[in-house]
């Protein structure tokens, strides 16, 4: 089967950072489904991965967290699809990634493509809404409220792959007002297209604009440069609030500032159900459901916002390079061979 893979860590600019490859079709056992691949979208976890994973002696790294396609074959212990299913899904950091035509992921990680939307718009979906849905309810649990007026949820970088979707998840499933965050024009129209109730610029200081909004938000979603903001996010933080990170601090997250207000920091990482095989990892495979059936009432809409074309090491490689240049707006996807 056609292929994209990595053999060792490179800058994006070098024309071997991703290669086309040749890799044998795999088999499905166990509770794993063979997806036959028809697209698949970029986040900023594959640009870290490659830039920092070295393959095992002799061996590649094959990227790809996000896919939509058709089961081709079930394991033995598979309940919950057949072959012929329309799928979607992320899967997970530990295994051979999507970036090819075939590929094995866990059914319990899986969700019903939306039946509304395409193969490409699909694609753009999956981690995003995962890590947007398990932060706003499982982490920062939104709905055991932060006692006093402050029924508001920050969301910096809302034009994003994970804000372009927490935005909606938050306005359509919550009855928090929802405050994003972007810097440039055409950002800020597409925030306030999602339905952010307010629109702010994070290139300027933040916690003005919020006091002028009047505004003292219980929740504070930080998608990227959390290290830059957090001062920032210790003064407008309601006390007993809840703040929660998903990405890599690039000089360390103190958390000292937030000790006299009293406020949690929370992690969230959507490759850990999976990752752990936990107690719980059908949530992820009934969220995904949940939200298929959401796209489908025209509820939720794609975030995909640009299509790089095939799925080849090339294409690829300009969509790391675009991810990044942190300019992007919602999703790159890439679909078929």
């Amino acid at each position: 089967m056609r292929a994209v893979v990595y053999e060792k860590p490179q800058d994006i600019r070098s024309e071997t950072a991703l290669i086309d490859a040749e890799r044998p079709v795999p088999e499905a056992k166990g509770h794993d489904l063979l997806v036959e691949i028809r697209a698949v979208s970029v986040n900023p976890v594959d640009t870290k991965v490659r830039r920092s994973r070295e393959p095992a002696p002799g061996g590649v790294v094959q990227l790809g967290y996000d896919a939509s396609g058709v089961v081709k074959a079930v394991g033995d212990a598979v309940t919950l699809f057949k072959p012929g299913d329309e799928v979607y899904y992320a899967g997970v950091i530990n295994r051979d990634g999507t970036n090819a035509e075939y590929h094995l992921v866990d059914e319990r990680i899986v969700g019903r493509k939306p039946k509304s939307i395409s193969f490409r718009e699909a694609a753009a979906l999956p981690l995003t809404t995962i890590t947007a849905y398990e932060m706003i309810f499982d982490r920062l649990k939104v709905e055991d409220a932060v006692p006093g007026d402050h029924n508001a949820i920050l969301i910096i970088g809302g034009a994003g792959g994970v804000g372009s979707i927490a935005v909606q998840l938050a306005r359509l499933l919550t009855d928090l007002t929802v405050v994003a965050t972007a810097s440039r024009p055409e950002s800020a129209e597409w925030v306030k297209a999602l339905g952010a109730h307010h629109v702010i610029d994070h290139s300027k200081p933040l916690a003005p604009q919020m006091k002028e909004l009047g505004i003292v938000p219980g929740y504070i979603f930080p998608t990227t440069h959390s290290d830059e903001h957090q001062q920032a996010m210790a003064e407008i933080i309601a006390p007993q609030g809840r703040i929660g990170l998903i990405d890599d601090p690039a000089t360390g997250f103190d958390i000292k500032p937030f000790k006299g207000k009293a406020v949690s920091i929370h992690w969230e990482m959507m490759f850990a159900r999976g990752v752990h095989v936990t107690a719980d990892i059908i949530e992820q495979h009934n969220l995904l459901n949940q939200v298929a059936d959401l796209v489908d009432a025209g509820k939720i809409r794609t975030t995909a916002s640009e299509s790089y074309g095939t799925i080849n090491a090339e294409n690829l490689r300009r969509a790391h390079k675009q991810i990044e240049s942190h300019s992007t707006i919602g999703k790159i996807v890439l679909e078929g061979f």
